[in-house]
């Protein structure tokens, strides 16, 4: 059953590209077909199996040569790997739903932030939707829980963004109140300071390779993607040793 998911996570993923590549600008996920963004190639079944026809192909158009960029199977592997660790760790139960809600929002998160430095309104909306219609079956108390970290997350990213004069994105705000609200309080405190750290990391190795300049924006969004799956997955765990180093 893990591979079955394993294997929906490679469709997924690759789907996932599609939509963070034409969402933020505007275009349609189902028309046109698949294209080789060089010569406008239209491709075919063959050269749109996942991983697959990126090796098949020596990771190059099949028409005009032009490298094919390594983020398309890079995400269908991480996307593939995500799917089957959820059914792993969460079963056929409620929370595997979720798991698989947020996995698909952060790695076409991931994709859009990378490729273009945006986080799509219409992503963060139609994801919420489904968040939605997920809370309804929430226990009560799981409910004011959620709800109480959206609303304190979104004061406390709106408060940050004033002090640092869009020091921090739209973008990044709004996915911020959507994953306290998905996440929960605790959980939300966590992914923040989680990615606050990712993201100083990777500023500080951006600039030591030369590809980030001081004062220079790069996008946060996935570093708020990789604490989030962290999160997800290790929680409590990240929770519970973060406490431990004030009590030492």
């Amino acid at each position: 059953m893990i591979f079955i998911f394993f294997l929906y996570g490679l469709v997924f993923g690759s789907f996932f590209n599609l939509v963070g590549i034409r969402v933020p600008v505007g275009r349609s996920v189902m028309t046109p077909r698949s294209m080789c963004t060089a010569c406008n190639h239209l491709l075919t079944a063959r050269e749109l199996i996942p991983v697959v026809s990126y090796v098949w192909q020596n990771r190059s158009c099949r028409v005009c040569c032009s490298p094919i960029s390594p983020l398309y199977p890079f995400v269908e592997i991480i996307t593939a790997c995500l799917f089957a660790f959820a059914y792993a760790k969460f079963g056929f139960q409620l929370p595997l739903l979720k798991a698989l809600t947020l996995i698909s929002l952060l790695m076409i998160i991931f994709v859009s932030d990378i490729v273009y430095m945006l986080i799509p309104n219409k992503i963060l909306l139609f994801f919420t939707y489904l968040f939605l219609i997920q809370w309804i079956f929430l226990p009560a108390s799981m409910k004011m829980d959620v709800l109480l970290a959206g609303v304190m997350g979104g004061g406390l990213l709106i408060l940050m963004a004033a002090v640092c004069k869009g020091g921090i994105g739209g973008g990044d705000i709004k996915l911020f109140i959507l994953l306290g609200f998905v996440l929960g309080l605790k959980e939300f405190l966590v992914t923040f300071i989680l990615s606050v750290w990712l993201g100083a990391l990777g500023g500080l190795l951006g600039m030591m390779l030369g590809k980030v300049k001081r004062g220079q924006p790069f996008p946060f969004g996935p570093f708020i993607v990789v604490a989030a799956l962290l999160v997800l997955f290790y929680g409590e765990f990240i929770f519970t040793f973060y406490l431990s180093l004030f009590h030492n």
